[in-house]
Formats: structure tokens, sequence, C-alpha cells
């Protein structure tokens, strides 16, 4: 979802880093092969990971939804030498597909493989996070924020994609429509907590930043 004109957008595209030509080839062979690619990052979003993720140098990074491993790498070029990362996705048919472009970037052994329920898995990784990136089922956006802030370093950072929703959140919600109904859980939940600050930055589809005090 894109709020800004197609020519602003292009231009914006344009005069930010160009992705690399690894990220390039991932991004056609999910266009090519897999269901919903619209659900991938992509280039301008990858580079704004990318460029957050060399900001705050994190050691550890959690992500929550891997879909093909587009963002977890974006994510990976900023992670310090010894770091790793950890991505959980439910859909163990994507798993061989992320694994092979894992394998082929710097981070292979560095990027560790889960594949279940998230809200299970979190509790197994015994590790102090300085990163995480949430871009799954909407539905569990505020239980994912419970069950990870305890495990963040002060000073760690939250992103959450896709918090605007395609102007869902400035609609009115429709009967059964659960996704949004979370959504506008969640954003007032990670601006009124005082245990974090907050700002939504109107990128692609939303995007927050969400720094732990």
């Amino acid at each position: 979802m894109h709020f800004l004109p197609e020519d602003i957008n292009q231009y914006v595209e344009q005069h930010s880093q160009q992705e690399p030509e690894l990220l390039k080839k991932l991004q056609r062979e999910t266009f090519q092969k897999i269901l919903q690619p619209r659900m991938l990052s992509g280039h301008f979003q990858g580079r704004v990971l990318s460029m957050l993720a060399k900001l705050i140098r994190p050691k550890s990074i959690l992500e929550i939804g891997t879909y093909t491993g587009y963002s977890a790498l974006c994510l990976a070029e900023g992670m310090q030498t010894e770091g790793n990362l950890y991505t959980i996705d439910k859909n163990e048919e994507l798993e061989d597909f992320q694994r092979k472009y894992f394998d082929l970037s710097p981070w292979g052994k560095q990027i560790h493989q889960y594949v279940g329920n998230a809200l299970e898995v979190i509790p197994q990784i015994d590790v102090e996070f300085d990163l995480v990136f949430i871009d799954a089922d909407k539905q569990n956006y505020p239980n994912y924020f419970d069950i990870i802030l305890p495990k963040i370093k002060s000073g760690g950072v939250i992103l959450s994609d896709n918090v605007l929703w395609s102007g869902k959140i400035v609609e009115s919600v429709k009967k059964g429509d659960n996704d949004t109904e979370a959504l506008l859980l969640y954003n007032k939940k990670i601006n009124e907590d005082p245990r974090v600050e907050t700002v939504l930055l109107p990128i692609r589809d939303g995007l927050t930043v969400t720094r732990v005090l």
C-alpha cells in the first residue's frame, strides 16, 4: 500500500540506496513462485530497515514473520559481526526458499530459522534482543508486544510493519474485521505504554519505531 502519488514513490526509490543484487534476485523469484508476493518488504522499505539496523548496530535480532527472507537479510546488514538473527514463520513450505538465500548471503550461519507459532517459539529463545521486527498476523500484534518487551534490552528497538493497514485504521471498522481492531489496539498500546516511546512513520503501509526505555 502506498499513500503517496506513484511518481513521488518512484522518485523516493530512485534517490535512495539501491538494493543489493542478492535481494533483487530474491524479489524476482518471490514474484515468480510464491503466493502473495506483495507481502515482501521491497526495495524502499528494505533500505529503511537496513539503515535503521545499521544505526542501531544490534547484536541480537528477532524477526516475527519471515516470509521469503527479504526483510531478514536487510536487517542482517546492520548486525554486529558476531551477531545473530532469529526469525520465525508459521509456513514451513517457505523454509527451504528462505534458507537458500540466507546461505547465499554473508550471514547464513548467523540466521536461525524457526517454524511455528511465534507466541510459543519466542519463550524458547533464551536471548535478550536489541532489535525486534514484527511483520506477522495482525491479530497477535498486541500479544507479541507483551511477550517480547521483557526480552528487549533497555534502549532496544521494536519495528512494527503494516500499522496503517491500507488506511483502514482511520475508517469505520467493519463488523468482523479483527485485524483492524487489533491494529487499533496495538497502535494505542505502544503509544501510551510508559515503558516505551513510539513514532509512527507513514512509510509504505506504516512502520512504527518503538524504543524501550
